[in-house]
């Protein structure tokens, strides 16, 4: 598939948004700002990487109270022992007094005198000391978290964050309590003000951000899967997918014996007449690029059990997968795999269909199980070794996935597809491995790649995003304008050159131009929706930022590309009630 989004994402259908390459989550892309969205693209770490993460931020740190005990003699328990002068202390005096006396009652444990220490301090704290009394409220809290009692945790420190706004402790402690109240949205404010604060440095907090996000992702994908309107992609998104197969028989063209009369008439044939199908009916609407009546003229084929079931069930259930409907077209994949008079490479190719949705269901070993059980029944299949090679790259297998890109070029030696990714699969090993020779050798590679397949846009993008890694950015620039001239309506190939702009020459008007123009050749591209509210919360655009993550969540094509995706969007959202509330906003470019 020329161009793709990054070849994680490869092994499923449609191409999910995958991983940013950086070892940080991609929901602060959206929240933190400046996340490479390539591999490697370490350049646009313009702020969080410039600042060294804070010592000692353990994970006991936020559990004391604050404040430090007066080194008197009383122990927990005692009374402050009267001292000249006692009787003229201050209210605010007194109040830190008994906040000190809580703090000793906390230490040993002795949580409910320690709240009724800090209670006290607090009703002779003066009202104008907002630090002083936010310390309190923030004291109380920190006593009731340690018996679980979250509803008292959270007013405690909404209390303490009206006094003080910017109060990181009172902030991250309303969070957990909020978490533990399945307060998810409050939770996820608190904590987004709370990473702004300390710069992302603190890994406690970032843990939280990421694991509230992907609980709300995974809440709100669930849901608007389940009632969404099945959508087809682009045409052009459909033929690169199926240009991914070459012993696919349900995308090869209708053979002479297979055509309509009316199409023979017209070529001038015998005009034989044929028994009605559904399948070949189906077959003529997709080589006629009408892909949305396939999977009703498939259906008919089906309902009468015709001479091209198998054939129409395969043809469906792809299409259900196109439009984002596994649940439909696993019981059609199921079908088909089961039928042994089937034609074998029917069968071969559902089980790597199936694979593949396995595998975007992130279920690595059901994935792997089919495409085993696919070379196992037709070994001389060159597609299964090409899309388990894919896999292997998924599962940081990358030994075993060279092996069977070799299989597939050893079967199919004219498999450019399987070329270009076989030396992106040693590139990437190279490059996680830190082995400058073996990457030299692998970008060798690249360069035969092309030079056999010059008309292989899949080796240029691929090649772009090495050199990419390797700040050759002149160069990965070269490769993605030849991708635009061998496939010019490939909308992903635009996004890639946008983003490269930004990273080499932090163009960011250019970056967006490219991207525009993507949406422009293909308004169905989400990988184009998403990387556009990336840019938009990186220049502090929040809310439109917001519009091209709903726009890319209606496209998505799997829950849990959907879900990653309201991860984006929940992570800015966040951020404009944080900008709103305590008029916190990170750095933009």
């Amino acid at each position: 598939m020329a161009a793709s989004k990054p070849v994680e994402a490869a092994a499923a259908v449609g191409g999910g948004g995958g991983g940013s390459g950086s070892g940080l989550p991609r929901w602060q892309v959206a929240l933190a700002l400046g996340a490479p969205l390539l591999l490697g693209a370490g350049a646009l770490y313009l702020w969080a990487r410039r600042r060294r993460p804070a010592r000692g931020k353990g994970p006991s740190e936020r559990k004391t109270p604050e404040g430090r005990a007066s080194p008197g003699p009383a122990a927990p328990g005692g009374t402050q022992p009267d001292r000249p002068g006692h009787e003229e202390m201050s209210p605010l005096d007194r109040a830190q007094a008994a906040k000190n006396k809580g703090n000793k009652y906390f230490k040993a444990g002795k949580y409910e005198q320690a709240i009724q220490c800090y209670t006290e301090a607090i009703s002779l704290c003066p009202p104008e000391k907002n630090i002083d009394l936010s310390t309190f409220y923030q004291n109380r809290a920190a006593a009731h978290e340690q018996l679980q009692k979250w509803k008292e945790v959270a007013q405690d420190c909404t209390k303490a964050v009206e006094l003080n706004p910017k109060y990181v402790k009172a902030l991250f402690r309303r969070a957990k309590a909020y978490e533990k109240l399945d307060n998810k949205k409050e939770c996820l404010e608190d904590v987004t003000a709370v990473c702004i604060l300390e710069g992302f440095q603190n890994q406690q907090s970032m843990l939280l951000a990421d694991k509230v996000l992907k609980l709300l992702g995974k809440e709100k994908a669930k849901e608007k899967y389940k009632n969404r309107e099945p959508l087809m992609p682009s045409p052009q998104f459909i033929k690169s997918y199926f240009s991914s197969f070459t012993d696919d028989i349900i995308s090869q063209p209708l053979l002479k014996g297979e055509k309509s009369d009316e199409d023979k008439d017209k070529e001038g044939e015998a005009s034989e007449v044929k028994e009605k199908s559904g399948y070949l009916k189906a077959k003529q609407y997709m080589e006629e690029e009408n892909y949305d009546k396939i999977i009703s003229e498939s259906t008919k084929e089906i309902d009468v059990k015709g001479k091209y079931m198998a054939e129409a069930l395969l043809l469906r259930a792809t299409f259900y997968l196109l439009i984002g409907n596994a649940n439909a077209a696993k019981p059609d994949l199921d079908q088909v795999i089961s039928m042994e008079d089937a034609n074998v490479k029917l069968r071969a190719n559902a089980l790597i269909k199936r694979g593949s949705m396995y595998m975007q269901q992130q279920q690595p070993m059901l994935s792997t199980q089919d495409f085993n059980m696919a070379a196992d029944i037709d070994p001389q299949n060159a597609d299964v070794y090409h899309h388990r090679g894919q896999l292997k790259i998924l599962l940081d297998q990358v030994e075993e996935a060279v092996e069977d890109f070799d299989e597939c070029i050893r079967l199919r030696p004219d498999s450019a597809l399987a070329q270009a990714q076989k030396c992106f699969a040693l590139y990437r090993q190279a490059y996680t491995g830190n082995n400058p020779l073996q990457v030299q050798a692998a970008m060798k590679g690249f360069e035969d790649v092309i030079k056999i397949f010059p008309r292989c846009a899949e080796g240029y993008a691929l090649y772009a995003q090495a050199l990419t890694d390797q700040q050759q950015f002149g160069k990965a620039d070269e490769m993605y304008d030849k991708c635009i001239d061998l496939e010019p309506d490939n909308a992903t190939t635009y996004v890639h050159k946008g983003l490269l702009q930004l990273q080499w020459k932090q163009d960011l008007d250019k970056g967006l131009e490219l991207i525009s123009k993507a949406i422009e050749i293909d308004n169905k591209c989400d990988f184009a929706y998403e990387t556009m509210g990336t840019i938009e919360v990186q220049r502090g655009n929040l809310d439109k930022a917001i519009e091209m993550f709903n726009k890319a969540i209606n496209l998505a094509k799997s829950e849990m590309e959907m879900a990653h995706l309201y991860s984006l969007c929940d992570a800015a959202y966040a951020q404009t009630e944080v900008a709103k509330k305590y008029g916190l906003k990170p750095p933009t470019l």
